[in-house]
C-alpha cells in the first residue's frame, strides 16, 4: 500500500468518528431541550436546520480537537516507547507500523453505524484502538526483545491510565467545585 495514501487515513479518521459522536451527542442536546421546553424558544429566533447545523459543527469540532490531541499524545507515547524500549534506531518500526492508520480508518467508518448508541460507539472506539494498540506491538516486536515488549505494554498502559485516572478526578472536582457553589 502507498505510505503517502495511508497518511491521510488518521485526518479522515479522526473525522468520521468525530462526526458520528457529534450526531449522537447533538441528538441527546436536542432531546434535552426539548424536555426542558427551550427548543420551542430557540425556534422563535432559529429554524430547525440552523439549531440541528450549529449543534452539529460546534460538537464535531470540539471532538475533532479531542482526538487530535489524543492522537498526538498517543504518536508522542509510542515514538517515547521505542526510545526507551526499541533496538531499532533508524524508525523502521514507525515506517512498518504506519499501515495500521487503516484500522482506524475501517474503525469509524463502522462508528458511523452507531451513532444511534452512546454504548456502540464508545465500544467500537475502545475496540478499534485495542486492535490498533496489538497491531501496533506486534508490527514493532521486531525491534523488541521480550523484556522490552513487556516494558513498552507496561508503559503504555501504565501512562494511559495515569492520564484517564487524572484527567476523570479533574472532572469529578469541578463539578463538585459547580455544585458546591449553587445556592441550593
Amino acid at each position: 500500500m502507498n505510505t503517502y495514501l495511508t497518511s491521510y487515513f488518521p485526518l479522515f479518521s479522526i473525522s468520521f468518528f468525530s462526526l458520528s459522536f457529534a450526531i449522537r451527542i447533538q441528538s441527546s442536546i436536542i432531546d434535552v431541550f426539548k424536555r426542558l421546553g427551550m427548543y420551542e424558544g430557540l425556534l422563535e429566533f432559529f429554524s430547525e436546520t440552523g439549531i440541528r447545523l450549529a449543534l452539529l459543527l460546534f460538537f464535531c469540532v470540539f471532538i475533532f480537537m479531542a482526538l487530535s490531541a489524543l492522537k498526538l499524545i498517543a504518536d508522542t507515547l509510542n515514538g517515547l516507547s521505542l526510545l526507551f524500549f526499541s533496538i531499532d534506531s533508524k524508525g523502521e518500526s514507525l515506517i512498518k507500523t504506519r499501515k495500521g492508520s487503516l484500522i482506524y480508518f475501517c474503525g469509524s467508518i463502522l462508528s458511523l453505524f452507531g451513532v444511534y448508541s452512546y454504548a456502540l460507539l464508545i465500544g467500537i472506539f475502545v475496540v478499534t484502538t485495542l486492535v490498533y494498540f496489538v497491531y501496533f506491538v506486534n508490527s514493532a516486536s521486531s525491534s523488541l526483545s521480550f523484556s522490552g515488549i513487556v516494558f513498552y505494554i507496561f508503559f503504555q498502559v501504565l501512562t494511559w491510565a495515569v492520564m484517564i485516572t487524572g484527567f476523570i478526578l479533574l472532572c469529578i472536582k469541578l463539578y463538585n467545585a459547580i455544585i458546591g457553589s449553587l445556592p441550593i
